[in-house]
């Protein structure tokens, strides 16, 4: 069990279980929110027990997004009256590290399952988003709500969201701020699959956490890295660069277990080595 202010971390390795844990705010994300992921997630990439993170939200929903009232306190910029240079290169200076906040979600070795019931609001489709896979109960609602109240997301959907919906839905997804349902949330391709309720999300969240977790972690660890590093690279370059990965983690202690375990008709046991 964690010990931080806003997200409560359950590691049972292979799995570990990160909850938005603000139940009684609809866990909206103050700054404790923002400033935990950092350590969260570089203790799990770190940790080689963990193959797997999921995401998840305690109480009613995955988040209602960003604690506007909370965070005013921590970005006092935005509503200084006098907007000159020097307000605005603090400001900046302080987005920075809120985009570390969804990045670091990506950067992480580990693969992350997000699995999402109710609201995903604003902030929390920023950090949908930085996940490797979305799943989603039948009652989860999606909005990329910041246009609707006067900013341009900041921290990364911009940036993701087109590799993922494409170039047109994430334009009106944008642009109108409109919540979408979990059917079309999976039309669009923004969720893989939907389960009929909370319950079943959470068993089939982890049924897929342990399919991948059950995968030697070094070749799944370096499909992801070179899935990241492939977007808005070229082929060749992508060719390139996972010629370089691959040299690089084989030969491996696994790939001798697998080969050896599949010539003696046994289920292998990867050690990440």
């Amino acid at each position: 069990m964690s010990d931080y202010k806003f997200y409560l971390v359950e590691k049972k390795p292979p799995i570990a279980w990160v909850y938005l844990n603000r139940p009684e705010k609809k866990n909206a994300m103050n700054p404790p929110a923002w400033a935990e992921t950092l350590p969260i997630f570089d203790d799990l990439d770190k940790d080689k027990d963990i193959r797997v993170v999921i995401i998840s939200g305690k109480g009613p929903c995955f988040t209602a997004g960003i604690d506007l009232i909370e965070m005013a306190g921590e970005l006092s910029e935005l509503m200084d009256p006098n907007q000159k240079g020097g307000v605005k290169w603090r400001l900046i200076k302080k987005i920075y590290p809120l985009q570390d906040t969804m990045s670091c979600i990506e950067r992480c070795r580990k693969p992350v399952i997000a699995a999402i019931h109710g609201y995903c609001i604003g902030a929390g489709l920023d950090m949908a988003t930085a996940c490797d896979i979305r799943i989603c109960s039948a009652d989860a609602q999606f909005c990329l709500k910041e246009a609707a109240v006067g900013f341009v997301a900041d921290v990364g959907v911009l940036q993701r969201i087109p590799h993922i919906v494409g170039q047109g839905i994430a334009r009106e997804l944008a642009y109108t701020a409109k919540l979408i349902d979990a059917r079309r949330a999976r039309e669009i391709l923004l969720v893989n699959e939907i389960y009929p309720d909370h319950e079943t999300l959470m068993k089939e969240a982890e049924a897929l956490a342990m399919s991948i977790a059950d995968n030697p972690p070094l070749a799944v660890q370096a499909s992801k890295d070179v899935l990241n590093y492939g977007i808005g690279k070229s082929v060749d370059d992508g060719l390139k660069y996972v010629a370089s990965i691959s040299t690089n983690i084989i030969p491996s202690n696994d790939l001798m277990e697998a080969i050896t375990a599949f010539s003696q008709k046994r289920k292998a046991t990867f050690t990440g080595e």
